[in-house]
Parts: structure tokens; C-alpha cells; sequence
């Protein structure tokens, strides 16, 4: 598969055209941003893991019913993956309450929820990626009442597959983000990435975080915090 043009360059990633139409393939970067880009820096190697994080918890889900737009890792940072249409949309559910959730309802950060919410985002930096609900959703025509519906159905799914798996690693899922995307056909696909940048990942036993919020809060260890996830779902280092 042949690299072509670059089409975008975001945070975290590279994408680029291939020689097939349906196909992109994307770059991981060391690039770190927190509040929506006000705060930059580098976490080493985070571009490596986070692609094998991302690729490895997709696969499983993959073989747990949940559709995604992977197709192959194809070296330590790159990753082929289908072409599809973002829908505009961060989807993030939260089993614990931390970080803007504590600050909006005045909840002590680390309370255990009584069931899981899922909040959408309008995926807009310049607007600083407000909060809206589905009757937004409808009335900006951003996606359909269905497609509303699949993306959180399996959003609620990959909660479930996800905290299971992770708790048996002693790591505890507080919240992530997901996006999705459409295929060609119009299929609703799970895209973007699952990795220590859209997940809290703590530590089941001290509640260590495992995450980005290290670099977001100034706490240091941001390294070791991402390589320690990885170490714990593959048993690798980089």
C-alpha cells in the first residue's frame, strides 16, 4: 500500500491518502495538547503506543460485535484504516465522575456513578466542543435519529466489553471519548482512537493515574504512565 498526500494533520495524528480510494492511513504523533490546544507539549513515544493501544482494544472489539473502521497496523506508528466521514460528534461516557463532570455538578472527583451517562459533543475546537443533546443533534442535521441510536448503543457496548476487560488488568475505565464514522455504504463504524489521550485509566488498587490528565494536571510520570498501560494490555515496552 502506497503513502499518497497528506489530507490533515490534527493533534494527535497524520492522515494520508493511499493508492486505494477507500483506504487512509494514519501517523501517530508524540504531540501532546490539553484545553483544546491552549497547552502543548511532547510525550515520548506516545505516538507508538497509542497506536498499538488503539489497534489492540479495536481488534477485540472487533471480535466482540462492534464494527471499526480498522484494517491493518502496518509499523510501529502507522495504521491503514477506512476511508469514512466523521461524524461530527466527540460521544464520551463516564463510569466515574472526574475531571469536567466533577466541575459542572459539583461531584467529588472519584464518586462511582450510579449507571453509566453518555454525553455528545459538538466536535469543534473553535467552539470550544460544546455539550448538546440528541434534539441538537436532529435540528443541525449533524446525523439521524438511527444513527443517534447505533452510535449509543455501541458506545454502551464497548463500556461493557471494555470495563471487564480492563478490570481483570487492574485498571479501572472512569470515562472515555469515541467518535464514529461512516462508510461509503453509510455504515455507522467506531473510529478515531481508544488510548491513555480519549480514556482515565486508573490504577484499580491506588487509583494511579494512568493517562493523559498527568500531563493535563502537571503531575509528571507521563511516560511511564502511558507505557504502563500498554505493558499491562500486551505486555510490551517501547
Amino acid at each position: 500500500m502506497e503513502k499518497l498526500e497528506q489530507l490533515y494533520e490534527g493533534k494527535a495524528k497524520k492522515v494520508f491518502k493511499t493508492d486505494d480510494p477507500e483506504v487512509l492511513m494514519v501517523d501517530y504523533k508524540d504531540d501532546a495538547t490539553a484545553f483544546n490546544g491552549e497547552k502543548k507539549g511532547t510525550i515520548q513515544s506516545k505516538g507508538i503506543i497509542n497506536n498499538r493501544v488503539t489497534n489492540h482494544l479495536m481488534k477485540m472489539l472487533e471480535d466482540q460485535g462492534i464494527p471499526t473502521h480498522l484494517i491493518k497496523e502496518i509499523s510501529d506508528r502507522e495504521t491503514l484504516v477506512k476511508k469514512v466521514t466523521i461524524v461530527p460528534l466527540e460521544v464520551i461516557i463516564r463510569n466515574v465522575a472526574a475531571g469536567s463532570f466533577s466541575k459542572r455538578y459539583g461531584v467529588e472527583e472519584g464518586k462511582e456513578l450510579l449507571a453509566p451517562t453518555l454525553e455528545f459533543s459538538l466536535k469543534n475546537d473553535d467552539l470550544g466542543d460544546p455539550l448538546i443533546n440528541s434534539y441538537h443533534v436532529l435540528a443541525l442535521g449533524l446525523a439521524t435519529q438511527e444513527e443517534i441510536d447505533t452510535i449509543a448503543k455501541y458506545a454502551f457496548k464497548v463500556n461493557e466489553i471494555l470495563k471487564k476487560y480492563l478490570l481483570d488488568l487492574g485498571i479501572k475505565l472512569i470515562d472515555f471519548k469515541l467518535e464514529f464514522g461512516k462508510t461509503s455504504d453509510g455504515t455507522i463504524v467506531l473510529a478515531d482512537e481508544i488510548s491513555p489521550d480519549t480514556c482515565r485509566f486508573w490504577d484499580k488498587d491506588t487509583n494511579e493515574k494512568l493517562d493523559k490528565d498527568r500531563f493535563r494536571r502537571d503531575m509528571g510520570g507521563v511516560e511511564n504512565a502511558y507505557e504502563e498501560i500498554m505493558k499491562r494490555l500486551m505486555g510490551e515496552t517501547v
